[in-house]
């Protein structure tokens, strides 16, 4: 039942024009752009040379490939199937509630898959050579993936749909700029710097960046802070997640 859910709701994903405008294509011209294009500055890798922009900017749009589906796509989707019913009508179904909650997380990391896989292939034919070890990059992803999952379902249920709707796409504006995606956190004053270094965002794109920019090992004070976030989110959505 799992597995047939999963499906089900991977092909809704699939089928939805705005989720794949959200997913798929916003990030994709965001990395050529800001790959192709002197708009900011980055960094120096610190393993040395001068780099290349996709070098800074693949790692990010990684990270906000996550957001746009574990966090916005989902909270909207979520809402909306709240809303009419949907999600009253299969939690009286055979299918239990944890099950059904399994399943949406199946299809968020199936197209994460797929959005990653087409991003890679993108930044690869810009130029871009990544490093690190694969295994923290995973780790990194699925921290990440659980912190805005939990978030994204706390949002869907507990606001109006039309709320959540507004709500989501504000956060995900906001978090593009201000999270480190394309724009540096070193480019903030060091008040707002401190701050934004404890949003997820921040800790999975500066968490990527270490590892497929620098080549660090894992980045423990980032996977600590999407830990803390994963529990959180996710516990906050158990406790206070409405079904109708």
């Amino acid at each position: 039942m799992i597995a047939a859910q999963a499906a089900l709701e991977t092909r809704m994903l699939l089928r939805n024009g705005e989720q794949l405008l959200l997913t798929v294509i916003i990030p994709s011209l965001l990395l050529v752009l800001f790959s192709t294009v002197d708009i900011v500055t980055v960094p120096v890798p610190t393993t040395g040379g001068a780099g290349e922009a996709v070098d800074f900017v693949a790692p990010g749009i990684l990270a906000l490939a996550v957001l746009s589906t574990a966090f916005t796509g989902q909270a909207i989707a979520t809402g909306f199937e709240r809303r009419y019913g949907v999600l009253k009508r299969l939690g009286a179904s055979p299918l239990p509630r944890w099950a059904l909650m399994t399943a949406k997380t199946l299809a968020v990391l199936v197209t994460e898959v797929l959005q990653i896989a087409l991003l890679t292939a993108i930044a690869l034919g810009l130029g871009w050579s990544p490093h690190g070890n694969p295994l923290s990059v995973l780790l990194l992803l699925v921290l990440g993936t659980a912190a805005f999952s939990g978030l994204g379902l706390l949002m869907a249920g507990t606001l109006r749909a039309e709320a959540t709707l507004a709500a989501a796409n504000l956060v995900f504006l906001l978090l593009l700029v201000g999270g480190g995606v394309i724009v540096p956190l070193t480019k903030f004053p060091d008040a707002a710097r401190s701050v934004l270094e404890l949003l997820p965002i921040s800790a999975l794109s500066d968490g990527l960046r270490a590892v497929l920019q620098d080549g660090a090992a894992l980045p423990w004070g980032d996977a600590l802070t999407l830990a803390v976030w994963a529990v959180l989110g996710l516990g906050a959505a158990a406790k206070f997640f409405r079904w109708e």
